[in-house]
């Protein structure tokens, strides 16, 4: 074992009673981290069919981002089985939703040698791809002595990741350079992945692009609209993250449109009840999904406390303002949002998508603001304002459109 990675796996057994204690922590808001617990120390029930194809996506974000990728491999190589990883709960259940019994579904282990090397006795899988910036030194090293292929893509890694990473480059060069393959959403993220070190980085651009609208929750949301009355403007804050809703509960206070009504959808679902207290404290009349009943005129926000809808919530929506970009969260998927063909607005902080946030400024289906005040403001406009409204949100559909192809051309660089 080379002296960095000895470093990193001797501190990783000294936090291990602190990664306990999260999952302990994170269970008082959602019981489901205490279940499967034996599978993130590589004990595993789960019945092994063979061949295996293992994608590890770490939560919700990288599982969506993974379909167009699995659908793809399932096409490809039909006779293989597609093992699915996570590391959170949420994740696990987007997969659940997605792919149901088409694939199978575990937690990826920590990253201790002797739980890498159960996992990967155990299941034997022909081919591994980690997604977007999952970089775990003693797994893919085991994947190596192996001679397992694994590779990283749609990998992205921003300026302030990649200066944390800086501060372990021989490690992280180490890891880097002993994947099979590299494939970066863009050249940007290839050359922060170069000067930390590795040797080879393919450009294939982001998966997420090639991610469609399910055609079931357009309908859905279509039918929502219906019912709250086409004449209704509907602003949707999709993904919010801790500390957004009080800013646009606040914003929303001074908007002074008859009959809107705003959805608004936390990131995460253990922060539902705690956004539908904030609500109830701001005063303002509402309702909950999760009920199921008709929105009464006198509502003015509806809390988007459901999972995996959220094509449904674009799609009966006119305009988008993209949660965690209004705090320096890096910003949710936009890509969703233009591909649905909704105007975007996205705020400061959007550096998990910042070359796809340029480029849908650029095409005319964003506009960035400065805050969560200047993003209301700017929902306000374009509630007003329908023809500039339609106009970015034809311009979304082309700006998605004209950049997929990020699947075929990852999928081309798998050798296995």
């Amino acid at each position: 074992m080379s002296v960095s990675r000895s470093i990193y796996t001797s501190l990783l057994y000294a936090v291990l009673p602190r990664a306990l204690l999260h999952l302990w922590w994170r269970a008082r808001r959602q019981p489901a981290y205490l279940e499967h617990v034996a599978e993130r120390f590589g004990r595993y029930d789960l019945r092994v069919e063979r061949p295996l194809i293992w994608v590890h996506a770490v939560s919700v974000g990288e599982t969506r981002a993974a379909e167009p990728l699995i659908q793809a491999l399932q096409s490809q190589y039909p006779r293989h089985r597609i093992l699915l990883t996570h590391m959170t709960p949420t994740g696990r259940e987007t997969g659940a939703t997605l792919f149901g019994e088409s694939v199978q579904s575990c937690y990826l282990p920590y990253d201790f040698p002797f739980a890498v090397e159960r996992f990967l006795e155990h299941f034997k899988p022909a081919c591994g791809i980690l997604l977007e910036t999952e970089i775990w030194p003693n797994l893919i090293h085991a994947c190596r002595a192996r001679r397992l292929p694994i590779y990283l893509v749609n990998a992205r890694l921003s300026e302030k990741s990649l200066r944390l990473y800086m501060r372990f480059r021989a490690l992280a060069a180490a890891c880097l350079n002993e994947l099979s393959g590299i494939a970066a959403q863009s050249s940007a993220d290839a050359g922060r992945l170069q000067a930390l070190g590795a040797a080879s980085v393919a450009v294939t651009g982001n998966l997420k692009f090639d991610i469609t609208p399910d055609a079931a929750l357009v309908a859905k949301g279509e039918a929502w609209r219906a019912q709250w009355g086409r004449a209704r403007p509907v602003l949707l804050c999709a993904s919010t993250r801790e500390g957004e809703e009080t800013l646009l509960l606040q914003a929303l206070r001074e908007i002074d449109i008859p009959g809107l009504l705003t959805l608004i959808v936390p990131r995460h679902p253990q922060r539902f009840d705690e956004v539908a207290a904030q609500i109830e404290r701001a005063g303002i009349p509402y309702q909950r999904r999760s009920a199921n009943e008709p929105i009464a005129p006198q509502s003015r926000i509806v809390l988007g406390d459901s999972m995996g809808e959220m094509f449904a919530y674009y799609a009966a929506s006119d305009v988008a303002i993209i949660g965690g970009s209004l705090l320096p969260f890096g910003a949710q998927n936009l890509i969703e949002a233009c591909a649905a063909g909704r105007p975007v607005i996205v705020g400061p902080h959007a550096y998990n998508f910042a070359e796809a946030a340029q480029l849908a400024i650029d095409a005319g289906a964003a506009i960035r603001v400065a805050d969560a005040a200047a993003a209301i403001a700017a929902a306000r406009r374009l509630l007003l304002d329908p023809a500039r409204a339609l106009q970015m949100g034809e311009a979304g559909l082309a700006f998605t459109r004209d950049h997929r192809g990020a699947t075929a051309k990852a999928v081309g660089l798998l050798k296995f």
